[in-house]
Protein backbone atom coordinates (compact mmCIF):
# COMPACT_ATOMS: atom_id res chain seq x y z
CA UNK A 1 0.00 0.00 0.00
CA UNK A 2 1.39 3.40 -1.00
CA UNK A 3 1.25 6.24 1.50
CA UNK A 4 0.24 9.81 0.75
CA UNK A 5 0.99 13.23 2.19
CA UNK A 6 -1.52 16.01 1.42
CA UNK A 7 -0.38 19.61 0.93
CA UNK A 8 -3.30 22.04 1.11
CA UNK A 9 -6.47 21.43 3.12
CA UNK A 10 -8.81 23.89 1.42
CA UNK A 11 -12.26 23.56 -0.18
CA UNK A 12 -11.51 20.65 -2.51
CA UNK A 13 -9.80 18.60 0.21
CA UNK A 14 -13.06 17.54 1.87
CA UNK A 15 -14.12 15.11 -0.85
CA UNK A 16 -10.58 13.69 -1.11
CA UNK A 17 -10.54 13.08 2.65
CA UNK A 18 -13.96 11.42 2.53
CA UNK A 19 -13.00 9.10 -0.31
CA UNK A 20 -9.62 8.24 1.23
CA UNK A 21 -11.52 7.18 4.33
CA UNK A 22 -14.50 5.40 2.76
CA UNK A 23 -13.61 4.10 -0.70
CA UNK A 24 -10.01 3.73 -1.79
CA UNK A 25 -8.11 1.33 0.45
CA UNK A 26 -5.01 0.88 -1.74
CA UNK A 27 -3.70 4.29 -0.60
CA UNK A 28 -3.30 5.57 2.94
CA UNK A 29 -3.25 9.24 3.90
CA UNK A 30 -0.58 9.53 6.59
CA UNK A 31 0.11 13.29 6.75
CA UNK A 32 -1.44 16.70 6.03
CA UNK A 33 0.01 20.19 5.79
CA UNK A 34 -1.63 23.59 5.44
CA UNK A 35 -0.48 27.17 6.10
CA UNK A 36 -3.61 27.48 8.24
CA UNK A 37 -2.81 24.84 10.84
CA UNK A 38 -6.40 24.70 12.13
CA UNK A 39 -7.51 23.25 8.79
CA UNK A 40 -4.98 20.44 9.09
CA UNK A 41 -5.99 19.85 12.71
CA UNK A 42 -9.66 19.60 11.77
CA UNK A 43 -8.87 17.05 9.05
CA UNK A 44 -6.70 15.06 11.45
CA UNK A 45 -9.39 14.97 14.09
CA UNK A 46 -12.17 13.92 11.70
CA UNK A 47 -10.23 11.26 9.79
CA UNK A 48 -7.60 10.13 12.31
CA UNK A 49 -4.63 11.19 10.16
CA UNK A 50 -1.38 10.29 11.94
CA UNK A 51 0.77 13.36 11.19
CA UNK A 52 0.56 17.14 10.74
CA UNK A 53 3.43 19.14 9.28
CA UNK A 54 3.80 22.92 9.53
CA UNK A 55 5.73 23.21 6.25
CA UNK A 56 5.64 21.28 3.01
CA UNK A 57 9.42 20.79 3.22
CA UNK A 58 8.93 18.83 6.45
CA UNK A 59 6.29 16.70 4.77
CA UNK A 60 8.53 16.09 1.74
CA UNK A 61 11.30 14.87 4.05
CA UNK A 62 9.11 12.15 5.60
CA UNK A 63 10.54 8.82 4.33
CA UNK A 64 7.19 7.09 4.86
CA UNK A 65 5.46 9.17 2.16
CA UNK A 66 5.44 7.78 -1.39
CA UNK A 67 3.09 10.26 -3.11
CA UNK A 68 2.46 13.96 -2.47
CA UNK A 69 -1.10 15.10 -3.14
CA UNK A 70 -0.92 18.75 -4.22
CA UNK A 71 -4.20 20.55 -3.41
CA UNK A 72 -2.81 24.09 -3.29
CA UNK A 73 -3.97 27.07 -5.36
CA UNK A 74 -3.24 26.88 -9.10
CA UNK A 75 -0.40 29.41 -9.09
CA UNK A 76 1.27 27.39 -6.31
CA UNK A 77 1.11 24.03 -8.08
CA UNK A 78 4.51 24.37 -9.74
CA UNK A 79 6.57 25.11 -6.63
CA UNK A 80 4.84 22.44 -4.53
CA UNK A 81 5.10 19.75 -7.20
CA UNK A 82 8.69 20.69 -7.98
CA UNK A 83 9.67 20.49 -4.33
CA UNK A 84 8.06 17.08 -3.96
CA UNK A 85 9.78 15.73 -7.07
CA UNK A 86 13.16 17.04 -5.90
CA UNK A 87 12.56 15.20 -2.63
CA UNK A 88 12.02 11.94 -4.55
CA UNK A 89 8.24 11.74 -4.23
CA UNK A 90 5.66 10.88 -6.86
CA UNK A 91 3.09 13.66 -7.28
CA UNK A 92 -0.64 13.83 -7.90
CA UNK A 93 -1.77 17.44 -8.41
CA UNK A 94 -5.10 19.15 -8.67
CA UNK A 95 -5.63 20.84 -12.02
CA UNK A 96 -3.93 22.45 -13.79
CA UNK A 97 -0.48 20.85 -13.96
CA UNK A 98 1.05 24.35 -13.95
CA UNK A 99 0.03 27.97 -14.41
CA UNK A 100 1.58 27.97 -17.90
CA UNK A 101 3.07 25.53 -20.39
CA UNK A 102 6.63 26.36 -19.36
CA UNK A 103 5.91 25.31 -15.78
CA UNK A 104 4.35 22.08 -17.01
CA UNK A 105 7.34 21.37 -19.25
CA UNK A 106 9.77 21.88 -16.38
CA UNK A 107 7.79 19.52 -14.11
CA UNK A 108 7.55 16.81 -16.76
CA UNK A 109 11.28 17.05 -17.49
CA UNK A 110 12.14 16.83 -13.79
CA UNK A 111 9.84 13.84 -13.21
CA UNK A 112 11.30 11.98 -16.18
CA UNK A 113 14.88 12.73 -15.08
CA UNK A 114 14.17 11.34 -11.64
CA UNK A 115 12.10 8.37 -12.78
CA UNK A 116 9.06 9.60 -10.87
CA UNK A 117 5.39 9.84 -11.83
CA UNK A 118 3.45 13.09 -11.86
CA UNK A 119 -0.25 12.79 -12.57
CA UNK A 120 -3.28 14.77 -11.72
CA UNK A 121 -6.85 15.94 -11.89
CA UNK A 122 -9.38 15.95 -13.23
CA UNK A 123 -10.32 12.32 -12.75
CA UNK A 124 -14.00 12.82 -13.56
CA UNK A 125 -13.35 11.20 -16.96
CA UNK A 126 -12.93 7.93 -15.04
CA UNK A 127 -16.49 8.21 -13.70
CA UNK A 128 -19.55 6.27 -14.80
CA UNK A 129 -20.91 8.94 -17.14
CA UNK A 130 -17.90 9.74 -19.29
CA UNK A 131 -16.64 6.14 -19.34
CA UNK A 132 -20.05 5.11 -20.65
CA UNK A 133 -19.90 7.84 -23.30
CA UNK A 134 -16.45 6.71 -24.42
CA UNK A 135 -17.65 3.10 -24.75
CA UNK A 136 -20.75 4.08 -26.73
CA UNK A 137 -18.75 6.27 -29.12
CA UNK A 138 -16.17 3.52 -29.63
CA UNK A 139 -18.98 1.05 -30.32
CA UNK A 140 -20.44 3.37 -32.98
CA UNK A 141 -23.65 4.52 -31.31
CA UNK A 142 -23.53 7.92 -33.03
CA UNK A 143 -21.62 6.68 -36.08
CA UNK A 144 -18.60 8.67 -37.21
CA UNK A 145 -18.14 11.76 -35.07
CA UNK A 146 -18.53 14.93 -37.14
CA UNK A 147 -18.08 17.63 -34.53
CA UNK A 148 -19.55 19.10 -31.39
CA UNK A 149 -19.91 22.01 -29.04
CA UNK A 150 -19.13 22.56 -25.35
CA UNK A 151 -20.36 25.39 -23.15
CA UNK A 152 -19.18 26.28 -19.65
CA UNK A 153 -21.11 29.32 -18.54
CA UNK A 154 -20.91 30.99 -15.14
CA UNK A 155 -21.68 34.51 -14.01
CA UNK A 156 -18.81 34.60 -11.55
CA UNK A 157 -17.55 32.33 -8.77
CA UNK A 158 -17.57 35.18 -6.25
CA UNK A 159 -21.21 34.48 -5.45
CA UNK A 160 -20.44 31.15 -3.75
CA UNK A 161 -16.72 30.48 -3.26
CA UNK A 162 -15.28 31.49 0.16
CA UNK A 163 -11.93 32.64 -1.33
CA UNK A 164 -12.66 33.59 -4.95
CA UNK A 165 -9.87 36.08 -5.66
CA UNK A 166 -7.45 33.52 -7.17
CA UNK A 167 -9.96 32.68 -9.91
CA UNK A 168 -9.23 36.10 -11.44
CA UNK A 169 -5.43 35.99 -11.17
CA UNK A 170 -2.63 34.17 -13.00
CA UNK A 171 -3.31 30.44 -13.01
CA UNK A 172 -7.06 31.00 -12.70
CA UNK A 173 -9.76 32.15 -15.10
CA UNK A 174 -12.39 29.99 -16.78
CA UNK A 175 -9.86 28.37 -19.10
CA UNK A 176 -7.36 27.05 -16.54
CA UNK A 177 -10.03 26.49 -13.88
CA UNK A 178 -12.75 24.68 -15.84
CA UNK A 179 -11.01 23.92 -19.14
CA UNK A 180 -9.31 20.80 -17.73
CA UNK A 181 -12.66 19.08 -17.13
CA UNK A 182 -13.93 19.65 -20.65
CA UNK A 183 -10.69 19.00 -22.52
CA UNK A 184 -9.90 15.87 -20.50
CA UNK A 185 -13.40 14.56 -21.23
CA UNK A 186 -13.04 15.36 -24.93
CA UNK A 187 -9.63 13.77 -25.48
CA UNK A 188 -10.77 10.60 -23.71
CA UNK A 189 -13.76 10.39 -26.04
CA UNK A 190 -12.18 11.71 -29.25
CA UNK A 191 -8.39 11.37 -28.93
CA UNK A 192 -5.59 13.93 -29.00
CA UNK A 193 -5.77 17.58 -30.08
CA UNK A 194 -3.95 18.86 -33.17
CA UNK A 195 -4.76 22.58 -33.25
CA UNK A 196 -6.66 25.29 -31.34
CA UNK A 197 -7.87 28.73 -32.41
CA UNK A 198 -9.35 31.13 -29.85
CA UNK A 199 -10.57 34.61 -29.02
CA UNK A 200 -10.87 36.09 -25.53
CA UNK A 201 -12.40 39.04 -23.66
CA UNK A 202 -12.35 40.63 -20.22
CA UNK A 203 -15.80 42.27 -20.04
CA UNK A 204 -15.52 43.27 -16.36
CA UNK A 205 -12.41 44.73 -14.75
CA UNK A 206 -13.78 44.20 -11.24
CA UNK A 207 -15.98 41.66 -9.48
CA UNK A 208 -17.87 42.25 -6.23
CA UNK A 209 -17.67 39.37 -3.77
CA UNK A 210 -21.10 38.43 -2.39
CA UNK A 211 -20.04 35.23 -0.61
CA UNK A 212 -18.79 35.06 2.95
CA UNK A 213 -16.33 35.65 4.56
CA UNK A 214 -15.16 38.32 2.03
CA UNK A 215 -18.58 39.77 1.21
CA UNK A 216 -18.33 43.34 -0.07
CA UNK A 217 -14.68 43.15 -1.17
CA UNK A 218 -13.66 43.99 -4.76
CA UNK A 219 -11.57 41.67 -6.94
CA UNK A 220 -9.37 43.26 -9.61
CA UNK A 221 -9.48 41.07 -12.73
CA UNK A 222 -6.05 40.58 -14.30
CA UNK A 223 -6.80 37.87 -16.91
CA UNK A 224 -9.31 37.15 -19.69
CA UNK A 225 -12.57 35.70 -18.38
CA UNK A 226 -14.40 34.75 -21.60
CA UNK A 227 -13.00 32.42 -24.31
CA UNK A 228 -14.47 31.12 -27.55
CA UNK A 229 -12.38 28.41 -29.17
CA UNK A 230 -12.35 25.99 -32.08
CA UNK A 231 -10.57 22.70 -31.33
CA UNK A 232 -9.32 20.42 -34.10
CA UNK A 233 -8.54 16.85 -33.07
CA UNK A 234 -6.01 14.48 -34.66
CA UNK A 235 -8.94 12.69 -36.28
CA UNK A 236 -10.01 15.91 -38.06
CA UNK A 237 -13.11 16.34 -35.87
CA UNK A 238 -13.73 19.95 -34.80
CA UNK A 239 -15.46 21.04 -31.60
CA UNK A 240 -16.37 24.56 -30.52
CA UNK A 241 -15.71 25.41 -26.88
CA UNK A 242 -17.00 28.39 -24.88
CA UNK A 243 -15.73 28.87 -21.34
CA UNK A 244 -16.75 31.97 -19.43
CA UNK A 245 -17.09 33.59 -16.03
CA UNK A 246 -19.21 36.34 -17.63
CA UNK A 247 -22.18 34.50 -19.17
CA UNK A 248 -25.61 33.99 -17.74
CA UNK A 249 -26.42 30.30 -18.12
CA UNK A 250 -28.03 29.79 -21.56
CA UNK A 251 -29.24 26.30 -20.53
CA UNK A 252 -27.27 24.58 -23.27
CA UNK A 253 -25.78 21.07 -23.04
CA UNK A 254 -22.36 20.93 -21.41
CA UNK A 255 -21.05 18.68 -24.17
CA UNK A 256 -22.93 17.81 -27.36
CA UNK A 257 -21.29 15.60 -30.00
CA UNK A 258 -22.72 15.21 -33.52
CA UNK A 259 -22.39 11.91 -35.38
CA UNK A 260 -23.49 10.42 -38.67
CA UNK A 261 -26.12 8.34 -36.81
CA UNK A 262 -27.23 10.82 -34.18
CA UNK A 263 -26.20 13.11 -31.33
CA UNK A 264 -24.74 12.35 -27.91
CA UNK A 265 -25.48 14.61 -24.94
CA UNK A 266 -22.59 13.93 -22.54
CA UNK A 267 -22.86 14.67 -18.80
CA UNK A 268 -21.30 17.59 -16.96
CA UNK A 269 -17.53 16.80 -17.08
CA UNK A 270 -17.13 18.35 -13.62
CA UNK A 271 -19.16 15.41 -12.29
CA UNK A 272 -18.77 11.63 -12.28
CA UNK A 273 -22.26 10.52 -13.18
CA UNK A 274 -25.26 11.95 -14.99
CA UNK A 275 -26.17 14.91 -12.81
CA UNK A 276 -27.10 16.92 -15.92
CA UNK A 277 -28.19 14.01 -18.08
CA UNK A 278 -26.70 11.69 -20.67
CA UNK A 279 -28.86 11.19 -23.74
CA UNK A 280 -28.82 9.95 -27.32
CA UNK A 281 -30.81 11.55 -30.15
CA UNK A 282 -31.39 9.09 -32.97
CA UNK A 283 -30.76 10.66 -36.36
CA UNK A 284 -33.48 8.63 -38.13
CA UNK A 285 -36.33 8.87 -35.62
CA UNK A 286 -35.32 12.13 -33.88
CA UNK A 287 -36.20 10.37 -30.61
CA UNK A 288 -34.17 11.40 -27.55
CA UNK A 289 -33.56 8.62 -25.03
CA UNK A 290 -31.81 8.49 -21.64
CA UNK A 291 -28.70 6.34 -21.55
CA UNK A 292 -28.01 4.02 -18.61
CA UNK A 293 -24.65 3.96 -16.86
CA UNK A 294 -22.42 1.00 -17.71
CA UNK A 295 -19.59 1.72 -15.27
CA UNK A 296 -18.97 2.29 -11.57
CA UNK A 297 -18.25 5.61 -9.82
CA UNK A 298 -21.38 7.61 -10.56
CA UNK A 299 -21.08 9.80 -7.46
CA UNK A 300 -18.34 12.29 -6.54
CA UNK A 301 -15.28 10.03 -6.53
CA UNK A 302 -12.43 12.54 -6.46
CA UNK A 303 -9.32 10.63 -5.40
CA UNK A 304 -10.12 7.96 -8.01
CA UNK A 305 -7.30 9.19 -10.24
CA UNK A 306 -4.84 9.11 -7.34
CA UNK A 307 -5.93 5.60 -6.35
CA UNK A 308 -5.50 4.48 -9.97
CA UNK A 309 -2.04 6.07 -10.03
CA UNK A 310 -1.02 4.20 -6.87
CA UNK A 311 -2.31 0.94 -8.34
CA UNK A 312 -0.46 1.62 -11.61
CA UNK A 313 2.82 2.24 -9.79
CA UNK A 314 2.45 -1.09 -8.01
CA UNK A 315 1.30 -2.94 -11.15
CA UNK A 316 3.95 -1.49 -13.47
CA UNK A 317 1.55 0.23 -15.87
CA UNK A 318 0.87 3.85 -16.81
CA UNK A 319 -1.73 5.67 -14.71
CA UNK A 320 -4.88 6.72 -16.53
CA UNK A 321 -4.45 10.29 -15.22
CA UNK A 322 -0.72 10.61 -15.86
CA UNK A 323 1.21 13.68 -16.95
CA UNK A 324 0.87 12.53 -20.56
CA UNK A 325 -2.75 13.63 -20.23
CA UNK A 326 -2.43 16.66 -17.93
CA UNK A 327 0.50 18.02 -19.97
CA UNK A 328 -1.42 17.69 -23.25
CA UNK A 329 -4.42 19.44 -21.71
CA UNK A 330 -2.22 22.20 -20.27
CA UNK A 331 -0.68 22.84 -23.70
CA UNK A 332 -4.12 22.99 -25.30
CA UNK A 333 -5.34 25.53 -22.75
CA UNK A 334 -2.25 27.73 -22.88
CA UNK A 335 -2.30 27.34 -26.65
CA UNK A 336 -5.82 28.79 -26.64
CA UNK A 337 -4.60 31.68 -24.51
CA UNK A 338 -1.69 32.33 -26.91
CA UNK A 339 -3.98 32.06 -29.91
CA UNK A 340 -6.31 34.66 -28.40
CA UNK A 341 -3.35 36.99 -27.85
CA UNK A 342 -1.84 36.58 -31.33
CA UNK A 343 -4.97 36.06 -33.43
CA UNK A 344 -3.35 32.98 -34.96
CA UNK A 345 -4.07 29.24 -34.62
CA UNK A 346 -1.83 27.32 -32.24
CA UNK A 347 -0.34 24.00 -33.40
CA UNK A 348 0.13 21.44 -30.65
CA UNK A 349 3.58 19.98 -29.94
CA UNK A 350 2.49 17.21 -27.54
CA UNK A 351 0.66 14.04 -28.54
CA UNK A 352 -1.96 12.10 -26.60
CA UNK A 353 -3.04 8.47 -26.79
CA UNK A 354 -5.88 7.24 -24.60
CA UNK A 355 -5.16 4.80 -21.80
CA UNK A 356 -7.27 1.68 -21.23
CA UNK A 357 -10.87 2.29 -20.18
CA UNK A 358 -12.03 1.43 -16.67
CA UNK A 359 -12.84 -2.21 -15.89
CA UNK A 360 -16.52 -2.40 -14.87
CA UNK A 361 -16.08 -5.91 -13.45
CA UNK A 362 -13.83 -4.86 -10.55
CA UNK A 363 -15.27 -4.37 -7.06
CA UNK A 364 -15.96 -0.80 -5.97
CA UNK A 365 -12.77 0.85 -4.73
CA UNK A 366 -10.45 -1.64 -6.46
CA UNK A 367 -8.28 -0.47 -9.36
Amino acid sequence: MLKVGMVGVGCISGIYLKNFHETFKNVQLVAVCDLVRSRAEAAQAKYNIPKIYDTMEELFADPEIDIVLNLTRPYEHYEVSRGALLAGKHVYSEKPLGADFEEGTALVKLAEEKGLMIGGAPDTFLGAGLQTCRKLIDEGLIGDVIGGRCVLSSRGVETWHPDPDFFYQRGGGPMLDMGPYYLTALINMLGGIRRVYATSQTPFSEHLITSKPHEGEIIKVTIPTHYETMITFDSGVTVSFVTSFDMYDPKMPNILLYGTKGNLFAPDPNCFGTEKGMKFQCGETKEIIDLPLEFDYGVNSRCLGLADMAAALEQGRRPRASYLQTYHVLEAMTGMMKSAETGMPYEMTTHFEREAPMDPTLPHGVL
